[in-house]
């Protein structure tokens, strides 16, 4: 948080896990529950992020295994599961965090901003307002597209992964996007490089562009 709000102040999404790899479960009432509420309450906008975060789904097709194997480290959730599996997630996780925040979720992101045809579907059957991916945003309620354009993230699994993501970063940063969008994991913030990286990218930002809400993206 303190990384981004001397750059956007409270125009920040959060991607909550109700319960990480199966085994950091959100308990209502709860220290962390109720820092979610008052996060909420100032503003943040709470999304949705998978339910485990942890890819259990066996993968069938030669083209999503890739994905699965290469584009993450085990946490594509939503990529493999059927619409009925990822209805279910979806709805437990959605109802456990608006339990816990006290209002309706603003949106969802897959975990790894990855998707398989059952969890589009099943976003689209919730009725969810806005969800993302690595190149758009859109509304599975409506069918609209948001916003297009790579969204700028980093890794530091590896180091490999870490220099990649740096070098990402500075060239997606002057690209000439209607719309910028900025994703950082909280273990970013272990890593200086990635924290100065994090910062000139949100500088840069700033020149030209006017933070904003993804709710502005649905008035527009």
């Amino acid at each position: 948080m303190e990384v981004l709000e001397p750059h956007v102040g409270g125009r920040i999404a959060m991607l909550v896990v109700p319960n990480h790899w199966g085994d950091a479960p959100i308990v209502p009432g709860s220290d962390f529950a109720t820092r979610l509420r008052r996060w909420g309450e100032q503003g943040i906008e709470m999304f949705l992020h998978g339910f485990y975060h942890r890819d259990l789904a066996r993968h069938e097709g030669a083209g999503e295994r890739i994905r699965a194997h290469f584009m993450t480290a085990g946490e594509g959730e939503f990529l493999g599961l059927s619409r009925d599996e990822a209805a279910d997630r979806i709805g437990q996780g959605r109802m456990l965090l608006e339990q816990v925040i006290g209002r309706p979720i603003d949106g969802f992101v897959a975990p790894a901003w990855l998707y398989g045809k059952g969890a589009i579907g099943a976003l689209r059957d919730a009725g969810i307002n806005i969800a993302e991916d690595h190149l758009k945003v859109w509304s599975p309620a409506s069918g609209r597209r948001l916003a297009r354009g790579p969204v700028i993230t980093w890794a530091s699994r590896t180091r490999l992964r870490l220099l990649s993501s740096l070098g990402a970063a500075a060239a997606l940063r002057h690209a000439p996007l209607d719309v910028l969008r900025v994703g950082v994991h909280p273990p970013d913030t272990r890593h200086k490089a990635l924290v100065r990286s994090i910062d000139k990218t949100l500088r840069i930002a700033r020149r030209s562009r006017t933070p904003a809400r993804y709710s502005d993206l649905l008035a527009a």
